[in-house]
Order: C-alpha cells, then sequence, then structure tokens
C-alpha cells in the first residue's frame, strides 16, 4: 500500500481521536513535510484539511439526526470545547451546530466524503531517474501570491502579470523560475513565485519580492507532458519515487520549477524540469 493510502486509513480510523500532522506521519513512515507534499499532489487536498473535513462532516451527521448534546459532539470530533468546535464548525459551513441541530441545512458541497485508497493515486507515470545536483545560491526576483493546494488555478495568470517585468531585471536570459516555499501546513497554503535569476537585485519594483535560495543539494526530475499533467508528475515524485529513494527532502527548503526556452507558455508544452532540495 502506497503511504497516501496509509495516511487515508489512519484518517479515516482515527479522525475522532484529535490525532494530529505528526501524529499522522510517524505512523505512516514518512517525514510531516512529505506527507503533506505527496498527500497534496495525489489527492488535491491538504492533509489538515481533509482531516477537519471529515471530522466536520461526520460530526454535522450527527447534529443532522438530533444529536441531544452538542459538546459530546464536539469532544467525539477531536475538538476540546464547545467554543472551539462551533468556531470550526461555522468556519466550514457557514452555519452555527445549534442551527444543523435544529432543522437547518448544510451546503453539501461542503461536506468531505471519505477518498478510496484505491483511489488516491489513480494516475501513475514513469519517472526518469532523476540528477542529483548541488545548486546555488541563487537570486530570484518575482511576483510571488498565495493559494491553497486545492486552488492552483490562479498561477497561469500570475505568468501572464510577471510578463511586463521581464527583461528589465538583469535577469539571466532564457530561464525562469517557479518557486514554491512558505508552506503553512495549518491553512493548507503557500507561497508561489514566478521570476528569474539575477546577479544582484536592483532597483525591485515594489510589486515583486526577492527570495533568495542558499547553495543546496536537489534531485532533478523532468516533465515532459503539457503543463496541465504536472500534478502528476508530482504525485509520482512523492507517493513513489521519495518513500523509495535514501534521499532525504529538505522541508524547510524552498522547490522550485525551472522552465528554458524549449518551455511554449503560449501551448503548455515543452516541458519543464522540478526541483526538489534534499538534505546533504
Amino acid at each position: 500500500m502506497r503511504f497516501v493510502g496509509k495516511v487515508i486509513w489512519y484518517i479515516e480510523s482515527n479522525f475522532r481521536k484529535g490525532v494530529g500532522l505528526d501524529d499522522i506521519a510517524v505512523t505512516c513512515g514518512v517525514s510531516r513535510f512529505h506527507m503533506c507534499r505527496g498527500f497534496a499532489a495525489a489527492t488535491g487536498f491538504p492533509v489538515i484539511d481533509y482531516l477537519r473535513g471529515r471530522r466536520l462532516t461526520e460530526a454535522a451527521r450527527q447534529l443532522a439526526a438530533g444529536a441531544p448534546s452538542i459538546l459530546d459532539v464536539a469532544l467525539e470530533a477531536g475538538y476540546g470545547s464547545h467554543e472551539a468546535f462551533t468556531r470550526a464548525f461555522r468556519d466550514r459551513f457557514g452555519v452555527t451546530p445549534e442551527t444543523v441541530r435544529d432543522g437547518g441545512a448544510v451546503d453539501q458541497t461542503l461536506l468531505v466524503e471519505p477518498i478510496r485508497m484505491d483511489r488516491a493515486n489513480v494516475t501513475t507515470i514513469e519517472l526518469a531517474e532523476p540528477r542529483r545536483v548541488k545548486s546555488g545560491p541563487l537570486t530570484i526576483v518575482g511576483l510571488s501570491r498565495r493559494y491553497k493546494y486545492q486552488e492552483v488555478g490562479g498561477i497561469p495568470a500570475q505568468w501572464v502579470d510577471f510578463q511586463p517585468f521581464e527583461g528589465s531585471l538583469g535577469e539571466q536570459k532564457g530561464l525562469w523560475y517557479g518557486v514554491c516555499d512558505g508552506f503553512n501546513e495549518t491553512e493548507g497554503t503557500f507561497r508561489y513565485t514566478c521570476g528569474v535569476a539575477v546577479a544582484q537585485p536592483h532597483d525591485v519594483p515594489g510589486e515583486l519580492e526577492v527570495i533568495k535560495l542558499s547553495a543546496r543539494p536537489y534531485l532533478v526530475f523532468s516533465h515532459k507532458g503539457h503543463i496541465s499533467d504536472l500534478r502528476h508528475t508530482m504525485n509520482a515524485i512523492w507517493s513513489q519515487y521519495m518513500p523509495a529513494s535514501p534521499e532525504t527532502p529538505e522541508g524547510d527548503a524552498p522547490m522550485f520549477e525551472l522552465y528554458d526556452e524549449k518551455f511554449d507558455p503560449r501551448t503548455g508544452h515543452g516541458g519543464l524540469e522540478i526541483w526538489i532540495p534534499i538534505k546533504d
């Protein structure tokens, strides 16, 4: 069973017991960083969002069935108080637990159903063996925005918004970087920066960020298909390659996509490289 299936099994068996991300990772035999990257790549859900969603979905069903004690439902769902449960419930469904128990409806599209373990990795691809490269330091100047793991549809438009700055930053020609950092597992968000490498930043427009990447080793994977299939390559990296690899990902370091002139942003063809930081 691949580790994503193990994560689903553990969550479905224990989400009422107040388990956290570290508990899940240890039980499934991977690092917390690895678990969070791999689960999101395979399912489209941040682990923490799936865990909360399952707790609150089952709680909503108990309340809709007329559960007599909201506190008992809250405790069973892993919340330590009526207030914490009410806050989380209202944030997710837009109504209070009392409203649902009294017959109010919950938006069915907000419910999180169990992911079938045999469908957690629907598309599998064969990965070419990655290169091990030591690179850096690098200075990237680019446009940064935050995204939820499952809501990254704005990234192509972000690249379009960055285009007017190209050619004016003193950058290395013919290379573009999509840097992923600032991962927040509690919120299920990360920062994505589309940018270029510069020898020394100068006169950086206020809309842009300067990101410093330290010298470190990377595993460099090739994605040769259409850009829309990038998720499948990421899934293969985290669900197939990394669990069997002797290399350990460096969770605090940014990872990045590297595009060269072969990539055609109009069609999405041409391929790219995915650089995963690893421990030295």
